[in-house]
């Protein structure tokens, strides 16, 4: 640079017209010179050596299948490619789906998640779920559970809503209960949850904790009051009811279980309506046409069977396949977290689930955990409902492209901001990636014994490392998910 300075420096207004000629040519030789010695000092940059390398996989990306490679950065980011890129391990995914790692919005480990919150997070990566968010019990000390459990490690990326049902029970009055509501969502809290069914609760209380939701913009999460068959409209009009006077967005828990599981068609036409008039309105489903709950809660009070058109020996104790007699339900009603499951097509899938899950407000949630290594008192959706989900709705003919938009980008719409840079493969997003066999995709988890991973998953990629690799467990680098909110003491 030295020389070039130095030679513009010689020319000056008084030089001849060949004099400039000739010291022109000089400079352009020198300028030739200097630019090739300036590209042997400063080269160019070294290409990157990925992590990873995904290849020959159909990769889903902006909502369509593409013939893309597939980089993973040291920092567990992604890098999408037309061209081969190098990387200490290449992946061959011939005949394989590359896709975002699924999110579970409905997750449930909220009984004794201290213990337990491993055995839950393996059954939930082992079937394709890189983020398993709590959202409809949650945690009503969302900040101690959040300061406590960012100390161990994951499996996979997690998270809690403010569990509501908890919070009335130990705080007497509305006020002192939205104090603790409001406390949990300026540390990050994801959401408000709470289950009139199973803690019914005055409208004008309701409607204070949806003006919460709305003021600190995250969904209120309701289970609904009712799930017979001649009031369950009337808990899907009641949830309408409070997005219209708070403004809220409210996200319907399993409308197949509760809401829509003899109405159906009637809940989706109401859902749909209401967001035709701008409501702010979603709901979920899972891949089963059973539900299972708790024999202590509402739902088993006087009158269940003629509720349920259903008796006794209906009931299966899960993970164990003991029926129930009327002595064997009345003593184990004494007892606190014995799951009982109701008979297989108690909920018609073609009545139910297949019907909502066309319409683009519907997510997949599975609203279970499993909970214990061996037989799991718990719904086999625990485990399976992801590689059930998959392999139901592709059996019925609906796109994968739609399935796996519905359990990838779609949460992360829902959920804005706290999901921010997942549910996509793109470039420099977190590597959650899941590599599957489209044909062999299916939950193994049944009633008899929950305790089972998913078949025709090869891989899990959480933040850029390998959390599960053919039923393997693997590494533990999953993160916290919360809103990045106001610090709370």
């Amino acid at each position: 640079m030295g020389f070039l300075t130095f030679e513009l420096s010689r020319f000056n207004m008084s030089d001849s017209r060949r004099d400039f000629l000739k010291k022109s040519a000089v400079l352009a030789a020198a300028t030739a010179v200097s630019n090739h010695s300036f590209a042997q000092l400063f080269p160019d940059e070294e290409e990157i050596i990925y992590e990873y390398a995904i290849e020959n996989g159909d990769v889903f990306s902006d909502r369509k299948f593409q013939k893309l490679f597939v980089g993973i950065d040291s920092n567990g980011r992604l890098k999408l490619s037309k061209t081969p890129l190098k990387a200490k391990q290449i992946i061959d995914a011939s005949g394989k789906i590359v896709s975002p790692g699924f999110v579970d919005i409905l997750a449930d480990n909220s009984s004794n998640p201290e213990s337990t919150y491993q055995i839950f997070e393996s059954y939930k990566v082992s079937d394709g779920v890189t983020s398993a968010l709590q959202l409809h019990g949650g945690h009503d000390k969302a900040i101690t559970y959040y300061r406590e459990f960012e100390k161990k490690p994951h499996y996979i990326n997690w998270g809690v809503s403010t569990k509501v049902m908890n919070i009335r029970r130990n705080e007497k009055s509305v006020i002192s209960r939205l104090k603790v509501i409001e406390k949990n969502l300026a540390y990050g809290a994801i959401a408000i949850s709470h289950s009139i069914e199973y803690q019914p609760t005055p409208y004008s209380e309701l409607l204070e904790y949806g003006k919460l939701a709305y003021q600190f913009q995250r969904p209120l999460f309701l289970h609904l009051r009712y799930s017979s068959k001649e009031k369950e409209l009337l808990g899907v009009k009641e949830a309408i009811r409070i997005a219209k006077d708070t403004g809220a967005s409210i996200h319907i828990d399993h409308l197949n279980s509760t809401g829509g599981t003899f109405n159906m068609a009637g809940a989706i036409e109401l859902i749909k309506e209401a967001r035709k008039d701008g409501l702010k309105i979603t709901t979920c489903v899972y891949p089963y046409s059973y539900w299972a709950t708790y024999l202590y809660s509402e739902r088993f009070n006087e009158g269940w069977r003629e509720r349920y058109k259903l008796n006794y020996s209906d009931l299966t104790v899960v993970g164990t396949g003991e029926k129930l007699t009327e002595a064997r339900f009345n003593e184990l009603r004494q007892k606190a977290g014995i799951l009982v499951a109701v008979p297989q097509g108690t909920m018609p899938l073609n009545a139910t689930v297949d019907l909502a899950i066309k319409e683009d407000f519907c997510l997949v949630g599975s609203d279970g955990g499993i909970e214990r290594s061996v037989r799991a008192n718990n719904h086999p959706r625990g485990a399976g409902c992801f590689g059930t989900a998959i392999r139901h709705f592709q059996d019925i003919g609906i796109p994968l492209e739609s399935i796996l938009y519905k359990i990838t980008e779609l949460p992360t719409q829902l959920l804005r901001p706290a999901l921010m840079m997942r549910g996509k493969l793109q470039d420099n997003y977190w590597a959650d990636v899941v590599i599957f066999d489209k044909a062999k995709i299916n939950g193994a988890a049944t009633m008899a014994n929950p305790n089972q991973f998913s078949n025709g998953i090869d891989y899990v990629f959480v933040n850029g490392q390998i959390a599960c690799q053919n039923k393997e467990l693997k590494s533990l680098n999953g993160r916290k998910i919360k809103i990045q909110a106001a610090k709370v003491n």
